[in-house]
């Protein structure tokens, strides 16, 4: 007699949202910087055991990285559609504007998540090296756009195009961090303003 097969047991099937749990450990990485976010901090937000966490995400270091993927995907969408303004004018009050929008909102943590890891102790310096070359890439994405502006004819005589935006990119920076310091809307809309008021191209 044929002894009867033998049904493979199925894994147990996760008891929380990923999607959920994600999010969560983005807004604590956000308010309290790689470095200051605990595992227990992050476990209570997410609401899940450090085992579930390590299953789910890996370590700490790559649950950052997905937190900093989804930061990216989410919260700074409007600098991929601005670099699709016709005008350079249009490409700089989009990207001011969706920093103020993202500086403004009363849901998210203030100032800029990947900020965070560029300050972290030299145990993260592989997390550091990560977010400078992610914000290097965004940056000659923004100095291209710039350089074709030049090319168009659309810059001032004078106005090299990465210095313009380097210096667009520091007034983002400056609101980032003047919001973290607790800086209002209105001291934040006013930022934005003048930098428009004296942006070199129409």
């Amino acid at each position: 007699m044929n002894a009867p097969a033998t049904i493979p047991a199925k894994g147990r099937p996760r008891e929380f949202d990923t999607d959920v749990a994600l999010a969560a450990a983005l807004r604590v990485f956000w308010k309290h910087g790689y470095d200051g976010a605990s595992m227990a901090d992050l476990t209570e937000a997410m609401g899940i055991t450090k085992p579930s966490l390590y299953a789910a995400f890996g370590n700490k270091e790559a649950l950052f990285n997905k937190a900093l993927d989804l930061y990216e995907r989410e919260k700074l969408a409007y600098m991929t559609s601005a670099l699709s303004a016709p005008t350079l004018r249009g490409v700089a009050e989009r990207l001011l504007t969706g920093a103020l929008a993202l500086q403004t909102n009363d849901c998210d943590p203030k100032g800029c998540m990947a900020m965070s890891a560029i300050t972290c102790g030299p145990e993260a310096e592989s997390i550091r090296a990560a977010v400078i070359e992610r914000r290097s890439s965004s940056s000659a994405a923004l100095v291209a756009r710039f350089e074709q502006a030049k090319a168009e004819g659309e810059l001032p005589q004078g106005i090299e195009p990465m210095g313009l935006a380097r210096h667009l990119l520091s007034n983002i920076q400056g609101m980032n961090a003047q919001a973290a310091a607790g800086a209002s809307a209105a001291e934040l809309k006013s930022l934005v303003d003048t930098a428009l008021a004296l942006w070199p191209t129409k």
